[in-house]
């Protein structure tokens, strides 16, 4: 139900930060930034460790976001450390 109500919301920062916390969880969601940009979820980590973490966990992070935001809003996660 959270899902269909996500992807008919029109596309913005806060449906895709939205859609983020509930994909990775709190902890994650507060260590990190996101920016859709075309088809790519950019992921600015805090520091090492959680860019670790997610990049680790990134095909379930993608699967959870296409689950959430539709197939085709997100084709690929990058992920970054914050400097």
């Amino acid at each position: 139900m959270l899902a269909e109500l996500l992807r008919r919301q029109p596309a913005s920062k806060e449906r895709t930060a939205f859609a983020w916390s509930v994909a990775v969880g709190p902890a994650i969601a507060r260590a990190t930034s996101v920016e859709l940009a075309g088809h790519v979820l950019t992921v600015r980590a805090r520091d090492q460790r959680w860019a670790q973490e997610i990049h680790r966990n990134r095909g379930t992070v993608l699967a959870r976001l296409q689950q959430l935001l539709g197939n085709e809003t997100v084709r690929d996660v990058s992920v970054l450390r914050e400097v």
